[in-house]
């Protein structure tokens, strides 16, 4: 991705940067195994309390993995060896620390690729904030946001769903309910993508 030379200096930087309390925050990521090193978008790299210009130069699996809460690290890492090792889709939920010190809650949605002897390649997904989405589930009537657009309003229902089929054990509709996560994600990730571009304007 191309780097914006700014105006003003560093603080000019902060006037493109969409609040992680705004909106529910969708970034991108991809880990190359050989490297251990991931590459993210600046959403991404938010989420985590990470520099956006070194996520997207890469930087180690531990940078990330530092985010995370120690209590929680040893459940993450465990879901994770899984996934890179069974291959295929990963869908997990989890909590990171972000700027601040403020816990927030992340849905990563992804998949790992491996060679032809079954060791890891590389994995690639989105990561979505769903803290707000979480405070809201313990709420019987929940108002929605008048600045919530339908798409976002679209991505919290298919995370309700996702929950409600994983518990269901049924493959086949973990597969459908992912797909649809998944190809939301994509379209918040364009959306975001695309007013980050208007606001340059």
């Amino acid at each position: 991705m191309p780097k914006l030379k700014s105006l003003d200096g560093p603080s000019r930087r902060k006037e493109f940067q969409v609040p992680l309390d705004a909106r529910d925050g969708v970034g991108t990521w991809t880990w190359d195994a050989a490297s251990d090193r991931v590459w993210a978008d600046g959403s991404a790299a938010r989420l985590f309390n990470l520099g956006p210009e070194e996520a997207e130069a890469g930087l180690p699996l531990s940078a990330y993995a530092a985010a995370v809460p120690t209590l929680d690290r040893a459940r993450i890492r465990a879901a994770f060896r899984k996934y890179v090792r069974d291959g295929g889709p990963a869908v997990v939920e989890y909590r990171v620390s972000s700027a601040g010190g403020a816990l927030r809650w992340v849905l990563l949605r992804g998949r790992f690729s491996s060679d032809h002897l079954g060791r890891p390649v590389r994995g690639h997904g989105i990561i979505v904030d769903v803290t707000d989405l979480n405070a809201r589930d313990g709420d019987a009537n929940p108002v929605a946001d008048p600045g919530e657009t339908p798409l976002e309003r679209a991505a919290d229902a298919a995370i309700s769903a996702f929950r409600a089929v994983d518990a269901l054990n049924d493959p086949g509709l973990r597969a459908w309910a992912e797909a649809l996560l998944h190809e939301i994600g994509r379209k918040l990730a364009a959306q975001q993508a695309a007013e980050s571009r208007a606001n340059l304007n």
